[in-house]
């Protein structure tokens, strides 16, 4: 069996599993996290432009030029970095599906052992603590 199929047949539990899957969830959060500060901060920085939109001064004018194509820069990267993110999520499920269609037998015999498994631990607990005819 290959590393895939151990990780299905165990439960995605290979190499500390529940670890592994809380710190991806962190991972997430903290990620999540950013994305709404950055956002916060993109529009504080818009909102302070609007009010020093009318200055006279031409340095000011030439600050805000800089600050509004940094912005749009930054929100350019942000946009690209989503899609980017939306593209690899679409091949890794696609690469998932394509290998349950071309290892068919091998996903279903996994899933049958899982269940058969599962099956067996669960009928143990209904017989603990009864007592055998």
């Amino acid at each position: 069996m290959d590393t895939l199929t151990n990780d299905i047949a165990s439960g995605g539990r290979h190499n500390g599993g529940t670890e592994v899957e809380a710190a991806r969830e962190a991972s997430r959060q903290a990620r999540a996290a950013v994305r709404q500060e950055v956002r916060k901060l993109i529009a504080e920085v818009e909102n302070l432009l609007r009010c020093v939109r009318d200055a006279a001064d031409p340095e000011v004018a030439r600050v805000r030029a800089e600050v509004e194509s940094a912005v749009a820069a930054t929100k350019r990267a942000l946009a690209e970095r989503a899609g980017q993110v939306r593209r690899q999520a679409g091949e890794r499920l696609e690469a998932g599906d394509r290998y349950v269609r071309e290892q068919a037998w091998q996903a279903i015999g996994v899933a049958a052992i899982s269940g058969l498994v599962i099956g067996l631990l669960l009928g143990r607990r209904g017989l603990r603590g009864r007592e055998l005819p």
